[in-house]
């Protein structure tokens, strides 16, 4: 299996969302299916059938992240690199504008705030390269050429 990559920030919400969702949501989604129960006629009972529904989407995702801590990889800092590592601030332009990246793990990324993952196809593309490199990624509107400014 292959490593989760996390800031330390992204480790700590992982951990604290899995505390809320063994004690508080846990709780809460039992009462709802007790008080359910006590409606009656549990076949046609469309709350309980939903609380159902959302314990067994809690602990789905209890799972998930008890499995992802196992083989969690705590992103470092990388400050100082000459390339572009699994936790640099990457400025670069592109289509004559600028714009920073950070490249993070899968389960910390979001584009709309400039968190890239580094399974992406930009984030893959960005990876190991130098300031002066320029990258061309494929996406869906066409070739994107990337020149790397810094790396921090």
């Amino acid at each position: 299996m292959a490593p989760t990559y996390l800031t330390q920030g992204g480790l700590d919400k992982i951990k604290a969302e899995l505390v809320t969702l063994k004690t508080k949501t846990r709780r809460e989604l039992a009462d709802r299916i007790e008080t359910a129960k006590a409606l009656g006629d549990l076949s046609e009972n469309a709350e309980y059938h939903e609380a159902k529904d959302a314990l067994g989407m809690a602990e789905g995702r209890i799972r998930e992240i008890e499995e992802m801590l196992k083989n969690v990889s705590i992103i470092a800092n990388v400050k100082g690199t000459d390339t572009v590592n699994i936790g640099s601030n990457v400025e670069v332009e592109v289509n004559g504008a600028t714009r920073t990246y950070e490249i993070v793990g899968s389960n910390e990324a979001n584009p709309l705030s400039g968190r890239i993952s580094n399974e992406s196809p930009t984030g893959k593309a960005f990876l190991g390269q130098a300031v002066g490199d320029a990258v061309s990624v494929e996406t869906p509107a066409g070739t994107m050429v990337y020149k790397i400014l810094k790396i921090s």
